[in-house]
């Protein structure tokens, strides 16, 4: 590692700190280079300790390092000193905290500031380098600054969620659309409706496929990360592409939203929920493919939302109410409550096991080779794209893993490992919280169980499996069918009372116990059998 000079401040880029609308690049002008500030160094690096604290999708590897390297060429451009380490530079550091310490003291920096990390971990380790010898010997100073991206600023995130119990998300999502003035007619909602969720949760049916428009992809060219990730001898899984399709850069993420705007919002609410597996961009439909390149971010929410806002009013015709707000309740609503909710819980958020799930995650789950039609194609496009969309992790995977009572440290690995767009601010609320109910219920009211008619009314998946849907105690009966009675009768003292599943247990208690006990038996032998199914 060879630093030319000396330096008054060395600044840290996390791997999702990739924002050059942060206040730290605000005087930065291509055609003036000369205005940036020439005591200051940037630091983005590769590191074996990112890549590998879970096992990841190597094209997650590949492309938050892609990203990495782009934003620094990007940051060189307009005349900021860069140094971007790949693997092979720090290949010799245990850790992130080594790596600073050196390059600080090589430096002959007075002062070392980072952006506040979105994880937990990465927040304590270095906020622990104020107690480093090192650093407390030559007086060096540290400065923790915002991320600049998110719109609830850090510190008033108790203000909205409170620690240690229900925070119900539509509550939280009015008090942003009028804090924000997003879709609102004076104080009250545009439309005179907060929500329109009850009409977006359309099914496709055979007219609709001709309208799925073709899904931009990037081609990035990211072998020099794969050499050096097989050097380095980095774990990894997933399918191995030697150019990915995920945005790189500001540009190419900008094109994406642009992109999304025209050809997607206006079917968006209408298909946010269904699935398919008879089209060729099955793995896409209307989804904006965004939360990479928002998570690391490329693009921050306030852009996203305006540009959706902007689309909606030059075309009303085109883009009704019901699919802007659904496309809104995501972004301004569902991403800023998981992040609140992760914040105020943590440490203790990832500890939580609230229905005791103490079963292994099944080999499949890094294969794909389930005979279940919609496990199977939840997880090989996991595989193929490191993506999914929001209703095959909850109602397909997630689902399977609540009701097989997988072990909430293993799901949470593998979400955060398979999933392009898998921080652990977003992985873990949406996994242990909303997935599994693990927290008891600080995200969900109620446990998202589901057998397999949701799937079936929400997909093609069943038309196409080994299994039958309609079946509850046959050899090929669904398992999702059996799981699901399986799952309720083991926690019916936790949930007989809640009022969104008591009606259940009414219905299941209407039948006769030969067919209860029948659907009971099929049950324990799926959970026996996981590794069969």
């Amino acid at each position: 590692m060879i630093i030319e000079k000396t330096y008054q401040t060395v600044r840290l880029v996390l791997g999702d700190q990739l924002n050059i609308q942060h206040s730290w690049f605000k005087n930065a002008s291509e055609k003036k280079p000369h205005q940036v500030n020439d005591d200051t160094l940037y630091v983005i690096a590769e590191l074996k300790q990112e890549a590998t604290y879970v096992k990841h999708h190597i094209q997650k590897i590949c492309a938050f390092f892609a990203a990495m390297e782009s934003f620094s060429k990007e940051l060189a451009a307009r005349g900021y000193h860069v140094l971007y380490l790949t693997l092979d530079d720090t290949a010799n550091f245990s850790s992130l905290n080594e790596l600073i310490t050196t390059i600080v003291t090589k430096a002959k920096a007075q002062t070392f500031a980072y952006q506040q990390p979105d994880e937990y971990r990465l927040q304590q380790q270095l906020r622990f380098l104020a107690q480093n010898a090192s650093f407390q010997d030559q007086g060096i100073e540290l400065i923790e600054a915002s991320t600049d991206h998110f719109l609830i600023d850090f510190a008033d995130i108790p203000h909205y969620i409170k620690p240690d119990q229900h925070n119900l998300m539509e509550t939280f999502y009015r008090k942003m659309r009028k804090k924000f003035g997003i879709l609102m007619n004076g104080d009250q909602p545009l439309g005179g409706k907060w929500n329109y969720d009850a009409e977006n949760r359309k099914k496709f049916k055979a007219g609709d496929y001709q309208y799925i428009p073709q899904p931009l992809v990037f081609s990035n060219d990211v072998s020099a990360y794969l050499a050096r990730i097989e050097k380095h001898q980095i774990p990894y899984f997933g399918k191995k592409e030697l150019s990915i399709v995920w945005p790189q850069s500001r540009a190419q993420s900008l094109s994406l939203l642009e992109y999304f705007c025209e050809n997607c919002l206006p079917n968006f609410g209408n298909f946010q929920d269904a699935m398919t597996t008879t089209h060729p961009y099955q793995w896409s439909l209307y989804h904006s493919r965004l939360s990479f390149t928002l998570n690391s971010k490329m693009i921050s929410p306030a852009e996203v939302i305006q540009a959706a806002i902007i689309a909606y009013e030059a075309q009303p015709n085109l883009i009704s109410l019901a699919q802007i707000e659904g496309f809104i309740r995501q972004i301004l609503g569902w991403r800023e409550y998981i992040r609140c909710v992760y914040w105020v819980n943590m440490p203790n958020y990832k500890k939580h096991n609230h229905l005791n799930a103490q079963q292994h995650l099944p080999e499949y789950f890094w294969s794909g080779n389930t005979k279940m039609a919609c496990m199977n194609q939840a997880i090989s496009q996991s595989l193929d794209y490191a993506y999914a969309h929001h209703i095959q992790r909850l109602m397909v995977t997630g689902n399977f893993c609540l009701l097989t009572g997988i072990q909430p440290d293993e799901v949470d690995a593998w979400y955060l490992g398979i999933y392009i767009d898998a921080i652990e601010w977003v992985e873990m609320p949406n996994t242990r919280g909303m997935s599994l109910f693990a927290d008891g219920g600080y995200v969900a009211t109620k446990p998202y169980s589901s057998s397999g008619n949701y799937i079936n009314k929400m997909s093609d998946y069943c038309r196409h499996c080994f299994y039958d849907v309609k079946q509850k105690t046959t050899r090929d009966a669904c398992p999702f069918n059996s799981l699901y009675w399986v799952f309720m009768n083991k926690h019916r003292q936790r949930l007989a009372t809640n009022p969104r599943s008591s009606m259940v247990y009414r219905n299941w208690d209407k039948q006769n116990d030969e067919k209860k006990q029948a659907i009971l038996q099929r049950g324990q032998w799926c959970l026996s059998h996981l590794e069969e199914l």
